[in-house]
């Protein structure tokens, strides 16, 4: 079981993946923003993080480009789960060092891969 931080600030999304990460069996930790996000990940260390990019306040790269410079969040890994399906926006996300982008509607069998493939790394 992995413990899954998922940063969102709608609550219908929030509530969509939560469901999905408990069903498979792991524990799901929640942010609504990036400012809880990183406070959140220095505190419980989850496996691994769901991200949006387009939030209020810090923004999804932001918050990942602070966990990557942040040596008690650096090494979890965070997978970008988002509405910007654009080549440029996969691209920019990946250089941020997410290690895997999920478009939303999310196709629940690629998340779930996402999400074993990160934990597993």
């Amino acid at each position: 079981m992995a413990k899954v931080l998922i940063v969102d600030d709608s609550p219908a999304q929030v509530h969509t993946l939560k469901k999905l990460v408990e069903d498979w069996g792991h524990e799901a930790l929640v942010a609504e923003n990036g400012n809880q996000a990183l406070e959140i990940a220095r505190e419980q260390q989850p496996n691994v993080i769901l991200m949006d990019i387009v939030m209020p306040g810090m923004s999804g790269f932001q918050t990942t480009r602070k966990l990557s410079k942040d040596q008690s969040t650096q090494s979890i890994p965070v997978i970008f789960v988002s509405t910007k399906s654009s080549d440029t926006d996969r691209v920019w996300g990946m250089r941020q060092g997410a290690t895997a982008y999920v478009t939303k509607p999310v196709n629940p069998d690629q998340l779930l891969t996402a999400i074993s493939d990160a934990v597993a790394a």
